[in-house]
């Protein structure tokens, strides 16, 4: 297999805030478990504005949120309201149904919140697509950082350079957010079958191979060196392929469709009707929430 370039699409989600969206990509569907890669900011959104993402449902895939900078109020169907913030992890599994909503806090409307972060989907493996839904949070200084040849490293999903997160993952996965000074260079893990590399800002080159900022390079299963061409910031992702089952004998293709994940397409044609009907027992109201994003 030969490196596959993966170019940012952007994504203008109103208000002023726009993505630069990654997976899924025409040439690539997923990256081990990673379905979906959104890379939003920097943004100074104009003052009295800010992020807005009414309720909107998911199945059969587990969010995840990392920030930079600003705040964020995540809010679910399971009364779950809690603030994100730089460093920290959202980790929102979705199961069979869940719905929620992302919004900037009052505090940062006054001169207009900035914004910088990762939102990132999990497929769900095929036992747990199901599952109960599920929201954790865990602190900054709960995830394990370390450092190596300049490099600092933070696992915030999976386990890297012997290190563990304690986000509660439910497969094989690799994310580690990477801040590397000019001149710096470090291995890529290869204890994971799929991996990439994306470049926040800044620039490196893998094993000679330039990667610039908004850029994902999807990487063979042989040994890789990044180098930091300027100062830079780079996330390390990938983990087991959505093709393998528990015994690696059976493949799993997945479905996408809106928000929704799922490896049987009957499944997503459901929760699809499910949400036109507004049916509260597949899809319960956010808590403290009025409006919906509609099923385009």
């Amino acid at each position: 297999m030969e490196p596959v370039r993966l170019h940012s699409h952007v994504k203008d989600l109103g208000a002023g805030l726009q993505v630069r969206r990654l997976l899924p990509a025409a040439a690539l569907q997923a990256v081990g478990p990673f379905v979906f890669f959104d890379h939003f900011g920097p943004t100074q959104l104009p003052p009295g504005g800010g992020m807005d993402i009414a309720p909107h449902p998911h199945i059969g895939l587990a969010t995840v949120t990392y920030l930079f900078e600003g705040v964020i109020v995540h809010r679910d169907s399971l009364g779950s309201v809690r603030e994100i913030r730089p460093g920290e992890v959202n980790w929102m599994s979705a199961g069979r149904g869940i719905v929620h909503s992302e919004r900037s806090p009052e505090g940062e409307r006054v001169s207009g919140p900035r914004l910088h972060g990762l939102q990132t989907w999990l497929a769900l493996p095929p036992g747990e697509e199901e599952s109960a839904p599920a929201f954790v949070h865990v602190d900054a200084n709960a995830l394990p950082v370390l450092e190596a040849h300049g490099a600092v490293l933070r696992v915030v999903v999976g386990d890297a350079f012997g290190r563990r997160s304690p986000v509660p993952v439910r497969s094989g996965t690799l994310y580690v957010v990477a801040e590397m000074p000019f001149g710096c260079s470090i291995e890529l893990p290869l204890d994971h079958p799929e991996r990439a590399v994306y470049v926040v800002s800044g620039s490196l080159s893998v094993e000679g191979e330039p990667v610039d900022r908004g850029e994902m390079l999807v990487l063979p299963g042989r040994p890789a060196r990044l180098r930091a061409l300027e100062k830079t910031v780079a996330v390390l992702l990938g983990g087991e392929p959505l093709e393998l089952g528990a015994e690696n004998s059976h493949t799993h293709p997945r479905h996408i469709r809106w928000n929704f994940v799922s490896s049987r397409q009957a499944r997503i044609d459901a929760a699809v009707e499910a949400w036109r009907r507004q049916d509260h027992q597949a899809f319960p109201p956010v808590p403290g929430e009025s409006g919906f994003i509609a099923y385009p």
